[in-house]
Parts: C-alpha cells; sequence; structure tokens
C-alpha cells in the first residue's frame, strides 16, 4: 500500500471513528434524552467548569516547568515560556494528527531553544515513562477502590470471581511466557519491541540519576494531581454527580485517560467513555454523557485557546531584533 495513503488513513480513520461514535450516540437516542443532556451540560455550573479549566492550565505549565529539570544537565537553558508554548503546541497537534505532539514539542524547541532533536525527544520519552508509571498507579489505586463493585458485578452476572482470578492468573503467565520468548528471539519485529523496552528502561534510569530527581518526581505527582483535580471537580457541576465517590470518578478517569489517545483528541470516544463507566456505576444517563462532555469540552477548551496563542505568538516573540 501506499505510503502517503497510510499516512492519511492515519490520520482520518480515527477522526471519522470519533464522528461516527458521536453520531451513534446522538442517532440511537431519543429526542427527549437528547434535549435531558443538552439541558445538563447548558444548566452545569460554570463556576466549577472554570475551576476545571485552571487546574488543567497550571499542569500543563507544571509539565513545562518539569521539562527543564531534564534539559539543564545537558547543558541546554531554556526559557518557561517557549516550554509551555511547545507542550501546548504539542497537544493541539495531536488533534490533527493522533499521537504526532510528541514529535512536534520536540521539533519546536529545537527551532526556539536550540535543542538537538533527538535529545529534546529523549527527554520527552523519559517523561513519557514516568508518566505511565504514575497511570498504573493510579489504575491500581482505581482497582483497589472498586473491588467491592467489581465482586458485586461479577455475582449479577453469575460469573464465580475464582474462576475470573484463575482466568487473570492464566493471562499474566501467558505474557511472562510470552515476554521470555521475545527475550530470546532473533525475529526483527521481537528485537524492535526489544530496543523500545531498553530505551523505557534507560527512561527510567535517567530520571534517578539526574541532578534534581525529587524536583521532576514532585512535579510528576502534581502534573497527575491536577489532572485528576480537575477531572474530579467537574461532578460539582451537575446536580446528579455531585455525591459521586472518589473511587467511581477514579475509575472515570482511568477509562478516560486511555480513551483520549484513540481518536484525534479523545473525539467522541473520550466523552462516551467517561459517561459509559460512570452509566456503569449507576449515575443517571444523561448525567452521566454530560459529565463526559464537559470534562471533555473543558480539557479542550484549554488546548485550542493556549495551543492556538502558542502557535501563533511562538515565532513572534522569538523574532530576534
Amino acid at each position: 500500500m501506499n505510503k502517503k495513503l497510510i499516512r492519511i488513513l492515519k490520520i482520518s480513520i480515527p477522526l471519522f471513528l470519533g464522528i461516527f461514535l458521536v453520531w451513534y450516540s446522538l442517532k440511537s437516542s431519543t429526542p427527549a434524552e437528547r434535549q435531558k443532556l443538552w439541558e445538563s451540560i447548558l444548566d452545569a455550573n460554570k463556576f466549577w467548569i472554570a475551576v476545571s479549566f485552571f487546574l488543567g492550565t497550571v499542569s500543563h505549565f507544571s509539565r513545562a516547568f518539569r521539562w527543564k529539570f531534564m534539559l539543564e544537565p545537558m547543558g541546554y537553558r531554556t526559557t518557561q515560556k517557549n516550554r509551555f508554548m511547545a507542550v501546548m503546541v504539542a497537544y493541539l497537534a495531536n488533534f490533527g494528527i493522533p499521537r504526532s505532539g510528541e514529535v512536534l514539542r520536540a521539533v519546536t524547541l529545537s527551532t526556539y531553544g536550540k535543542v538537538p532533536f533527538e535529545k529534546g525527544f529523549g527527554t520527552i520519552i523519559s517523561e513519557r515513562v514516568a508518566d505511565l508509571l504514575i497511570l498504573m498507579f493510579i489504575v491500581g489505586v482505581a482497582l483497589i477502590f472498586q473491588t467491592d463493585d467489581l465482586l458485586a458485578y461479577l455475582q449479577n452476572q453469575n460469573i464465580n470471581p475464582l474462576i475470573t482470578l484463575f482466568i487473570f492468573l492464566g493471562l499474566v503467565g501467558i505474557i511472562i511466557l510470552g515476554l521470555n520468548i521475545i527475550r530470546r528471539s532473533n525475529w526483527l519485529p521481537f528485537q524492535k519491541l526489544k530496543s523500545i523496552a531498553r530505551g523505557l528502561l534507560e527512561g527510567m534510569k535517567s530520571i534517578l540519576k539526574m541532578e534534581q530527581k525529587w524536583a521532576f518526581i514532585f512535579h510528576t505527582v502534581l502534573i497527575w494531581g491536577l489532572y485528576l483535580i480537575m477531572f474530579f471537580v467537574i461532578k460539582f457541576s451537575i446536580p446528579e454527580t455531585v455525591d459521586t465517590p472518589l473511587g467511581i470518578i477514579m475509575a472515570a478517569f482511568v477509562v478516560g485517560s486511555f480513551a483520549v489517545s484513540a481518536t484525534n483528541g479523545g473525539i467522541g470516544v473520550y466523552p462516551l467513555a467517561v459517561g459509559g463507566i460512570l452509566m456503569f456505576f449507576g449515575i443517571q444517563d444523561h448525567a452521566a454523557e454530560a459529565f463526559g462532555w464537559i470534562a471533555w469540552t473543558t480539557q479542550t477548551a484549554v488546548v485550542l485557546l493556549f495551543g492556538g496563542l502558542s502557535f501563533i505568538l511562538l515565532p513572534l516573540l522569538n523574532n530576534k531584533k
């Protein structure tokens, strides 16, 4: 298949998938249900949406600040404004081409911060390793919070939890066996996987070796804490979700964190996935869907506003007289 066609499909398929999911969701609901959803969104408490918007902005500012802890040991002094704008332009790029943001972020700092692309990109990969570890921790905490609900669900579906445990252990065994096969194999695709794994391991080691590792770790925790809080406060904007426990909010947050990468900027998938998990835990349909759409719209507004401004201001603020 033509490489150009493959690139076009990689961009267009996730976008069309997101649009299709939005269309299908609306088509599957009745006019009365769509009206209730729309009213829930319009009547949402704007104060808490503004709080969420502010927290999201601070989280991106913290991400830009954290970046310097990896750049400075290599001798690169960059400004906070350039790092912040590079981060925001990267998020904006993901709406056009999924997962292109990391590359553009490194290119931006190479252009305006004189940081070689390969070194800037390497720091971004190391950052992602730290982010992945925090996300996995949040997943674990969310599962612990919702253990009782998951067990109750399995019982309601007449599924023996012990059988589920054995299946889980079996999958773990298969994964361990598969990893062992990959480790010993010389097949080219497996060699590439091993190379990626070594890169991730080196990324973790570089974090532990950096001069200001505790500041880096603090900002990593702060970033994800702000992500979670900006998501959490959305519940106060809708009367039906005000009393939703933290455990359920965390479960929805985890689902959203994975769903956002499925399409361009999470279009369609993110709000429906978040709404779906809230409905699973008993939140009224229109309120659950409204929560998902408000959370996604708030996060998207932060990216569109600051990403758009950054795209315009980067060349202007770095124009040497």
